[in-house]
């Protein structure tokens, strides 16, 4: 029997959950999921299960209409279009955020204020190609060397970055960035690229699966709108 995946928001993140569950072990410390709503991963499990190092684990979130601020324990309520609290200003070791900033307006203040709260690593899913969707904003999707653009312009270093690359599905990016870089350096054998080396040589850029080439399509279709049509004799 077919099983059948929502290619558009579930495959995409079983996807980003697989990345994360691969990586998550290596920080210790202090973590927080920033605007982390009730801290599920849609498998039936929670975030923090999946930083089986770190000595604290927090949430953030925002408005309760937003699927926000519920008062939970180990919630604090932050507004990331905001200045950062003095509070929340390098308080974590590990900022995690989960396909958040493209509901956000002031993207920029978000992306600082994210950055302005960790020690050290940001970890940051978004999603590069997906319909738009929620009723409480979607104003942006951003391509991977805007991600890498917006670490820097923070005064931090992409150490690892990854999308998804199935076919008719939305696309996520999953990148990891650090403002201590050199320490990471033996923990990812990476460098920067919007390539995928596991693609299809004919396909080999981020999002090419999941729009599908187009171009070939339509001239393919054109053409045989134009081809002499065979008489029987």
């Amino acid at each position: 029997m077919a099983i059948f995946i929502d290619r558009v928001h579930r495959l995409p993140r079983l996807w980003s959950n697989s990345e994360l569950s691969k990586y998550a072990n290596l920080f210790t410390g202090s973590v927080v999921n920033v605007s982390g709503w009730k801290d599920i991963d849609k498998e039936g499990h929670r975030y923090r299960d999946y930083f089986t190092n770190a000595s604290e684990y927090l949430i953030t979130n925002y408005k309760e209409e937003a699927r926000g601020f519920q008062g939970m324990e180990n919630e604090i309520f932050l507004d990331l279009e905001s200045e950062l609290p003095e509070a929340m200003k390098a308080r974590f070791d590990v900022v995690f955020n989960h396909t958040t900033l493209e509901h956000i307006y002031d993207i920029h203040t978000a992306f600082s204020n994210l950055c302005g709260m960790s020690k050290d690593i940001v970890i940051l899913i978004l999603p590069f190609t997906q319909q738009y969707h929620s009723d409480y904003g979607d104003y942006w999707r951003l391509t991977p060397l805007a991600i890498k653009r917006l670490f820097e312009d923070n005064d931090m270093a992409l150490v690892y970055q990854s999308f998804n690359n199935d076919k008719a599905a939305s696309v996520y990016t999953f990148s990891i960035a650090s403002k201590q870089s050199d320490k990471w350096r033996h923990h990812f054998d990476w460098s920067f690229s919007c390539q995928d080396p596991s693609a299809d040589s004919h396909e080999p850029y981020i999002g090419c699966n999941a729009i599908g080439n187009y171009g070939h399509r339509i001239e393919k279709r054109i053409k045989a709108l134009f081809k002499p049509s065979r008489k029987r004799s």
